[in-house]
């Protein structure tokens, strides 16, 4: 049985364009769907967060209408709510890269607000592309990537194929006139090849250890390509 690190947002809230808080945290579906597949494969699961803050959820990804229906939505309140780990979270600070054989990272807007400018996880990603660790990464959770600073001064993601929520899909969801920025364009802007796929509809891509996702329901395909690389 392998150790795999979850990095989870600790925001609450993120700020728009006109500095205003809208609530937030991670996404439910992208924490949970994981966490049942690589747990169901004999994996355990340690989360970390900045700071080591308890992770908030986003209180609207456990709505009926992004969940298929009032009675999915119990059944992702309670799956949640049997994630206990999410409650016992680690410092990020205090993660040693070598206890674990993959790394996850869940989207929800909460990374744009702290993992987007946080270097210590910047600096957990940067080792854990050197090191050839598996390392997973959904829907907003790419925010991350733009506080990954190679030695060089470069961003340790330019050239690499990734797959984020796109611009489509923020427009959608209603917040592409709110956002201070996109996340699409400030990957575009580190040197990622961003691949958009269908809106909402599964799409992951895989290069070299690193496996992305665009949307929450990417998340299942994204941990069953983790699970294929760690064997």
């Amino acid at each position: 049985m392998a150790k795999i690190l979850f990095v989870v947002t600790g925001a609450d809230s993120w700020t728009l364009k006109d500095g205003s808080k809208h609530p937030t945290g991670f996404w439910a579906e992208e924490a949970v769907v994981p966490y049942e597949a690589f747990t169901a494969a004999g994996h355990e699961v340690v989360v970390a967060t900045p700071g080591g803050v308890v992770p908030t959820v986003d209180r609207g990804s456990l709505a009926p209408e992004v969940n298929g229906g009032e009675e999915n939505a119990q059944v992702m309140t309670r799956k949640l709510a049997e994630v206990t780990v999410l409650r016992k979270p680690i410092r990020l600070e205090d993660v040693v890269l070598d206890d674990y054989a993959a790394v996850y990272y869940p989207g929800g807007h909460g990374p744009m607000e702290d993992l987007a400018v946080d270097p210590t996880s910047g600096r957990l990603l940067v080792a854990a592309l050197e090191s050839g660790k598996p390392l997973g990464i959904v829907c907003h959770g790419p925010a991350a990537m733009l506080a990954a600073e190679a030695a060089d001064g470069s961003n340790a993601f330019a050239g690499y194929r990734v797959a984020a929520f796109t611009n489509l899909e923020e427009e959608q969801a209603g917040f592409a006139d709110k956002a201070p920025w996109l996340l699409h364009d400030r990957l575009i802007a580190i040197g990622a090849q961003v691949q958009a796929g269908e809106a909402w509809a599964p799409h992951v891509l895989v290069d070299r250890t690193l496996v992305t996702g665009q949307n929450p329901a990417s998340s299942a395909q994204a941990a069953q390509e983790l699970l294929k690389m760690l064997g």
